[in-house]
């Protein structure tokens, strides 16, 4: 063999080992930042949960006060049990598209159907006095704030991963490693308004 070709496979397998290099690192950076994003949204797991846990109590609070909004009610539990639904299909697979919207769209529903029960709430005076009632509205009001940050951090987290992977050269690669499909952002349009209501209203 020429002192040529063993310089030339010399080239040859240092150039492919520079490219081995270069796309474990790309690989390495798109598993760091989906993991980034998919620990974010186990954080706002915990404090949906933690929401989930305090409904059943606030139904049962009012329940005494507000014989006659059995509608109202039963609207708060069929919605909270669809966000249940929906955040345990979205836990198993974060930032899918499919996934996300359909929490996204169960937490409008839950949102909606809390903020029309504390609306209905503000005609009773003595449930508006009830301590018990202002200490679950005052927990509530804390968890949708929680939310708040932990889906702020989620969704930047989601950026952070989108955005690399549709840089180059992590583009080129990223759907060859199973990283083609962009995470999506979890939005709630409605959380916000709940927290402010029940803060309004009984504390």
């Amino acid at each position: 063999m020429t002192t040529s070709v063993l310089i030339l496979l010399a080239v040859l397998v240092g150039g492919a080992f520079i490219v081995a290099l270069w796309g474990a690192g790309i690989y390495n950076q798109l598993v760091t930042l989906k993991n980034r994003y998919q620990n974010a949204f186990s954080q706002i797991e915990v404090q949906l949960k933690r929401r989930y846990d305090l409904i059943p109590n606030l139904v049962e609070t009012v329940k005494a006060y507000m014989a006659h909004e059995r509608g109202t009610l039963e609207a708060v539990i069929s919605a909270r049990n669809k966000a249940v639904g929906g955040l345990e299909r979205a836990a198993a697979n974060p930032g899918d598209p499919a996934s996300m919207k359909a929490l996204a769209s169960a937490e409008q529903g839950l949102s909606g159907a809390l903020g029309r029960l504390f609306a209905v709430a503000e005609a009773y005076p003595d449930l508006k006095a009830n301590q018990n009632m202002a200490q679950l509205s005052e927990e509530i009001t804390s968890t949708e704030n929680k939310v708040a940050f932990a889906r702020q951090a989620y969704n930047d987290g989601v950026t952070a991963y989108n955005t690399y992977k549709q840089t180059f050269p992590p583009v080129v690669i990223a759907g060859l490693v199973g990283h083609g499909q962009n995470a999506e952002l979890l939005e709630f349009d409605d959380a916000a308004k709940i927290a402010e209501a029940a803060k309004v209203s009984f504390t």
